[in-house]
């Protein structure tokens, strides 16, 4: 039933949509992944990030829930390791097999972040680095829509696919508690960028 859910999201996704705040998000990712990194882009979506990955010369793996999206990013990057992570199933990747994971925007969406997360950490090296960016839902944010029904109501509509709110210190903490040292929690433009360490 899911797996018709996301197709379906992805059959109502325009062609050329672009990701949201996808500039300062993609500085983000480049900035932390070297040459010859194998990147795991989990979420990958049409494959925007994975199409950057491989230009700065990169390895992605695209990683993503619905075939549509998958269909898309291997139109958009010919040749590219693209693999369907259905429910409940484990992660399509080997242990420690990846110098990074990319989640942009993808924790949100996700019901039940403790096998998720404990399966990103296990395709990451020791060392690897899991980047994660997500809206920002701290005290300022939630102050502003607090005094606005219709931004508030708007923005926790319960026919939203986002089903996870973070702070950053409530991401910081998560991470912790799966055994990453997080080593960057920042915000820009509304959203928490967070760069964590598998020991």
């Amino acid at each position: 039933m899911a797996a018709e859910v996301h197709d379906a999201i992805w059959d109502a996704m325009p062609a050329d949509a672009v990701p949201e705040r996808f500039a300062p998000r993609r500085a983000f990712l480049l900035d932390h992944v070297a040459p010859g990194d194998a990147v795991l882009d989990v979420g990958c979506g049409a494959g925007e990030f994975s199409a950057a990955l491989a230009r700065a010369g990169a390895r992605p793996i695209a990683v993503d829930v619905a075939a549509e999206a998958l269909r898309r990013a291997r139109e958009r990057v010919p040749g590219l390791d693209a693999r369907l992570w259905r429910a409940g199933e484990p992660l399509p990747a080997d242990d420690a097999s990846v110098d990074v994971v990319w989640a942009g925007e993808v924790i949100e969406h996700v019901a039940d972040v403790a096998p998720w997360l404990s399966e990103l950490r296990r395709a990451l090296r020791p060392r690897g680095t899991l980047l994660v960016t997500t809206p920002d839902h701290g005290r300022r944010t939630l102050l502003a829509l607090a005094l606005s029904r219709r931004r508030f109501d708007a923005h926790f509509d319960p026919r939203s696919d986002h089903v996870r709110f973070f702070s950053r210190r409530t991401l910081e903490d998560l991470l912790s508690d799966f055994g990453f040292d997080v080593a960057e929690l920042r915000s820009r433009h509304a959203t928490i960028l967070a760069r964590a360490v598998r020991p």
